[in-house]
């Protein structure tokens, strides 16, 4: 099981600043977001342990991206897949993952999906991947083709090589641990900072944890923006190797997704919008203390996963999300190097 390199994408921003972003398209995976990459090790990691073996159906708990990518693999290995997901996921991506072999098992409460998905296993004595207690454990941060090593791989010929910011969000925690992670074990100074959706409980777990109190104590709500922000901090969350962390409101995610596209004609999802929020913000303040250097984030997904959703007016409004506001910020941004 192979996972190819994925583009490292520079935007324009002025000469003059002496700050550079980029975004690791994560979109250009075989399966077409960030999560090929957590399927893969997942699969690996059950296949090592001997969960997984001939016949075994697959299970997963997953707002639909992870889903995505497992049934790929499941039917590259001949093997039953279940995605056990609410019912507000997008049609796109329940689309793709039935394209691949996948049934998917819909229910309306989005907390009950691990509960469900464990029902699910033991009925058809088959595997639960549990990415969220899995996924730090799973990725080999010292390398072995993870996201990090792909990064400072890609900017060794850059200007500024060693990336002063990398931006993540948080899904299950475990992109953020394998970064944080290959940066301390690297002895890079690299800082790292997630970008969290308004509402959900991995900023409170980690102001828990820097205050001597118990993260797992944090509570939230479901998510807007797929595939990042938690009602609870998943068990692959790692709070101690984060050095920033941010609430984003989720028509600030939109707004900068959305920006993306027209300022450089990257179509991606809301969680990029997510991670690209906190960076411009992280931006701002390098230019405010006259900092120079780079600033790393992920580009999650495709966009087109999200044509009757986060691209559709009439479905913004529906869900009272108005993006205006926020993409003023961002263009005054541009135009002027301060952030409001």
């Amino acid at each position: 099981m192979r996972s190819a390199d994925t583009h490292l994408h520079k935007l324009s921003l002025p000469a003059a600043w002496g700050i550079d972003l980029y975004l690791k398209d994560e979109s250009t995976h075989r399966t077409g977001s960030l999560k090929h990459r957590l399927a893969r090790s997942l699969f690996l990691y059950g296949l090592v342990n001997g969960w997984i073996t001939e016949g075994t159906t697959i299970v997963e708990a997953s707002s639909g991206s992870t889903a995505v990518s497992e049934a790929y693999y499941a039917q590259l290995l001949g093997l039953p897949f279940i995605a056990v997901m609410s019912a507000g996921t997008s049609p796109e991506k329940i689309s793709l993952i039935e394209a691949t072999g996948g049934t998917c098992h819909l229910v309306e409460d989005p907390s009950s999906v691990y509960a469900e998905s464990e029902r699910l296993a033991a009925a058809t004595g088959g595997h639960y991947m549990d990415q969220f207690t899995y996924a730090e454990r799973a990725t080999d941060w010292r390398g072995n083709n993870n996201i990090a090593e792909s990064i400072f791989g890609q900017l060794a010929a850059e200007e500024h090589p060693i990336p002063s910011w990398i931006v993540v969000g948080a899904g299950t925690g475990g992109t953020s641990a394998t970064i944080g992670r290959y940066a301390r074990y690297h002895r890079h100074p690299t800082r790292l900072a997630v970008a969290d959706p308004q509402g959900s409980a991995f900023l409170p777990a980690w102001e828990a944890h820097n205050s001597g109190g118990n993260p797992q104590t944090a509570t939230g709500t479901a998510s807007r923006i797929e595939g990042i922000g938690r009602a609870r901090p998943e068990p692959s969350f790692v709070p101690g190797i984060i050095d920033f962390m941010a609430t984003v409101p989720d028509a600030a995610s939109v707004a900068a997704m959305r920006h993306l596209s027209d300022f450089a004609a990257l179509r991606s999802g809301p969680s990029t919008g997510t991670n690209l929020w906190l960076a411009w913000q992280i931006i701002a303040s390098m230019l405010a203390k006259g900092e120079r250097g780079s600033v790393v984030t992920l580009l999650c997904d495709s966009g087109d996963r999200y044509a009757t959703t986060y691209y559709n007016d009439a479905w913004l409004a529906s869900a009272g999300l108005d993006p205006a506001e926020y993409d003023g910020r961002i263009q005054r941004l541009l135009g002027t190097g301060r952030w409001e």
